[in-house]
Parts: structure tokens; C-alpha cells; sequence
């Protein structure tokens, strides 16, 4: 049932996308001006989504094999299907609106309850999908009908369901969150990029930690961990506030003192290594709560980052990082304290992408934003580890952090008490219960 988790992380994020344009349209209802760009953005990005991705594949898949079995699914997905035939014809006559707008022969307010009226017609459809279509769908599909379904979903060369759609889809969004207002985007004038090269396949193991404890006085915050991660892995480590990861993060850093076990890098043991020769081995961190430097300019902050590296690079790897959060870019000689949070989160994994990791250590990297810059966070995270980056993920969001993670690791007060891959963490009960509400 991997196409059921895969149409529900869809959901999410086409919810995410309503609910940033019903804020924006109640700004414009408040006197805020016309986005424009935004908007265009975003209707592209619902364009493409829904005509190339998103119902082809619950028509020709899932509705499908729901009618054939189950008379109950018919005035469901009879409805539905009339939906996705009418949405193209709505979304142009948004579009029109917006246009119309634009040239001032529509005023703000109106386009407003044009885009309201639009995202509760979306919202009331992805509502009645997730309490009727996707329950039903668990109860009555067979076990060859999920072998098709989820074949579908898994073929990467395929130009609908593949990397290079997905990579597409993640450009798109990436525009639609450079460009929303500052209050629920980055606020930026200009689009960078998301670029994936292409990742090695099956490396060896990169980090191996074992049996590791450390203490705070006579409490034991980690008691025995093991845990590895291989070369160009996203490894996601996931647990309830208290739980250990950020101590387990910092451990790894060299930062928190360790009381037991060892950690090898690269194949020696770093265990007594000094944080700062830990960071010129290539362990970079974007702690959590960012921690920019306030005072110091965006640039500064980068260069900060970028400290262990040759002089000569710097330059070249700035411009890196601006293509990919221009907004930076454009505010470079401004003291970080005045960026948003969904700015400085940018900037904190900019900084620490300026130390050219051989391992990226996020910690809570959605912890505190608005949905759309949520969404973005993982996006550039989807990103990096196309990219054959090897990033060790600590989140308290499980399903978007298990979503895109190879493997996983659950922690439990100081415990690793479940490990396996993303999907096999996501599909477990007890997991599905504890962390993802379900």
C-alpha cells in the first residue's frame, strides 16, 4: 500500500498550497496588494500537479480497480472523477481572474473570494478522498491490486510518476515559496534553483556509532545507541520531545561529551575528536532553532560557515547557495536577526552546506514554520539527497521525515526501539499510533 502513503503526502501538500493561498487572499481582503507572481506560481504548480501527476494516477490506477470491485465506490468516485474533469475549466477561469485583476478591472477583494471559493471546492475534494476513497480502498483492494498500484508508483523512468517529474514538481514549488509574501513564504523577488545531479548507488558505510551514552549529571539522556548511515543516505531519526535526538545529534558533533560506545567517520573513531576536527572531516550541522549569528550580515553568516575552507572557493560556493534561496541573496548585507524564521532556516542550512559536508546534521529543520516553508524545508532536503548528499534528518514531523528517509531509526528515551526503512516505519502500527497520528 506504499501509493496510498505517497497520495496522502500529495494531499498534504495541495492542503498546505490552499491553505497559504487563503492567507494571502485574506491579506489582499485587508488591503495587502495583488501578488501576481505568487499566484501564478502556484496556479502552474496546481496545473501541472493535477493534470500530470495526481489524478492520472487515481484514475487510471486506483478509481479503476475500486470500481471493479466495490458497487459501494461508484457515486463516490463518480463525483470525484466529474472534479478533476471540471478542474482544468476552473483553474482557467481563475486564471482569467487573476489576469483580470492585474489590469485592475478586477479589484483585490473580488479576486479573494474567487481564490476562497476555488480552495474550498480543493479542500472539500481532498476531504472526501482521504475519509471515503482511501479507507475503502484499504478494505476492499486485493493484494494483486496493490502490486499494480504501487508498481505504477514506483517506476522511475516513467515521464508521469518518475525522478524527472518529481524534480519538476520540486522546481515548481520551490518558485511557488520564493516568491509568497514573507508572512507565510521567503518573500523573495527572484526564483533560484533546485538542480539534482545524479546519486551514487550502494556506497559503504560512512558513519557507525555504537553503544553510545552520554549523560547530563547523573541522568542518562542516550543509553547504548547503535546506529549507521551509508554513503548518499537520507537516514531519518524520529521520536517525542525528550527522546534523545538532539543530544544524540550533538554527541555526533562533539559538542555534547560522551560517556560510552564509540563513533567511527569515514572508517576511524572520532570518538575523543574535538568538535572543530570533526567539522573539517566534513560533519556539518543546521542546529535546531537555527542559532544565526544576529548581528552579523547574511554574507558574514555564510562565510562564517564556510571557515574550514580553502579561500579561494568561498565565492563560487556562496553563489551555490544564493541560486538556491535567492532571498539571501537579495538581503546578503542585512544582519540576520531581520530575516523571518522561514529565512533564517535557509540561511542556517546554507551555512552549514558552506562547509562542503561529506554528512549534513539537521536538526528540526520545519520546527516553527508556516506550512508552505514546511514543505519547502523538505523539498531542499529531496534535493541535497538527489544529489547524493549523505544527511542525517532528527524531525518531530515522522511522516514527511520517514517519507523521504532510506531508513529510519524511532528513539525512545535515550533507546532506539524500532529501525527500518521509511516505508517500513511509516506502514508499522505502532509507530503509525505514537508519531503519525494515525
Amino acid at each position: 500500500m506504499d501509493a496510498l502513503s505517497i497520495i496522502s503526502q500529495e494531499h498534504s501538500n495541495m492542503w498546505r498550497l490552499a491553505t497559504t493561498l487563503d492567507q494571502v487572499a485574506s491579506d489582499m481582503e485587508a488591503g495587502a496588494p495583488l501578488e501576481a507572481a505568487f499566484f501564478e506560481a502556484a496556479l502552474d504548480y496546481i496545473s501541472q500537479f493535477v493534470d500530470r501527476m495526481h489524478h492520472p494516477k487515481e484514475d487510471d490506477f486506483l478509481f479503476r480497480l475500486l470500481r471493479m470491485r466495490s458497487a459501494e465506490a461508484a457515486d463516490i468516485l463518480d463525483a470525484l472523477e466529474a472534479d478533476h474533469r471540471q478542474g482544468p475549466e476552473n483553474l482557467a477561469d481563475l486564471r482569467a481572474k487573476l489576469a483580470a485583476a492585474a489590469q485592475g478591472q478586477l479589484t483585490a477583494p473580488e479576486l479573494a473570494v474567487a481564490i476562497k471559493r476555488y480552495t474550498t471546492g480543493l479542500k472539500g475534494h481532498i476531504k472526501t478522498e482521504e475519509k471515503h476513497v482511501l479507507p475503502l480502498a484499504r478494505k476492499v483492494l486485493l493484494t494483486q491490486d496493490w502490486a499494480e498500484i504501487d508498481q505504477a508508483f514506483r517506476n522511475h523512468s516513467d515521464p508521469v510518476f518518475g525522478d524527472q517529474a518529481k524534480a519538476e514538481f520540486r522546481d515548481l514549488f520551490h518558485r511557488i515559496v520564493s516568491l509568497a509574501p514573507d508572512s507565510v513564504g521567503l518573500g523573495a523577488a527572484s526564483v533560484g534553483n533546485l538542480h539534482a545531479a545524479a546519486a551514487p548507488a550502494q556506497p559503504p558505510v560512512l558513519l557507525k556509532v555504537q553503544g553510545l551514552e552520554s549523560c547530563y549529571g547523573r541522568i542518562k539522556a542516550l543509553k547504548g545507541i547503535d546506529l549507521e548511515v551509508r554513503k548518499g543516505e537520507t537516514v531519518a531519526l524520529v521520536g517525542a520531545n525528550g527522546a534523545g535526538k538532539t543530544t544524540f545529534l550533538r554527541a555526533l558533533s562533539g559538542v555534547q561529551p560522551i560517556s560510552g560506545g564509540s563513533i567511527h567517520f569515514d572508517g576511524d573513531d572520532i570518538s575523543r575528536l574535538r568538535s572543530d576536527k570533526r567539522m573539517r572531516r566534513g560533519i556539518c550541522q543546521s542546529p535546531e532553532g537555527r542559532q544565526v549569528f544576529g548581528p552579523l550580515s547574511i554574507e558574514d553568516n555564510l562565510r562564517l560557515g564556510a571557515y574550514t575552507q580553502p579561500k579561494h572557493q568561498v565565492a563560487g560556493d556562496m553563489e551555490k547557495i544564493f541560486a538556491m534561496f535567492p532571498i539571501l541573496k537579495e538581503k546578503r548585507n542585512l544582519p540576520a536577526g531581520t530575516l523571518s524564521g522561514g529565512q533564517q532556516q535557509m540561511l542556517a542550512i546554507g551555512r552549514a552546506l558552506m562547509g562542503r559536508p561529506s554528512m549534513l546534521l539537521l536538526d528540526e529543520p520545519s520546527m516553527g514554520l508556516a506550512p508552505l516553508l514546511v514543505e519547502e524545508v523538505f523539498n531542499v532536503i529531496k534535493t541535497l539527497k538527489a544529489q547524493g548528499m549523505t544527511i542525517l534528518l532528527v524531525e518531530q514531523n515522522a511522516f514527511a521525515a520517514l517519507a523521504i528517509a532510506d531508513r529510519g531509526y524511532v528513539l525512545e528515551t535515550g533507546t532506539v526501539t524500532l529501525t527500518g526503512t521509511g516505508q517500513e516505519l511509516i506502514s508499522n502500527e505502532q509507530v503509525r499510533a505514537a508519531y503519525l497520528g494515525m
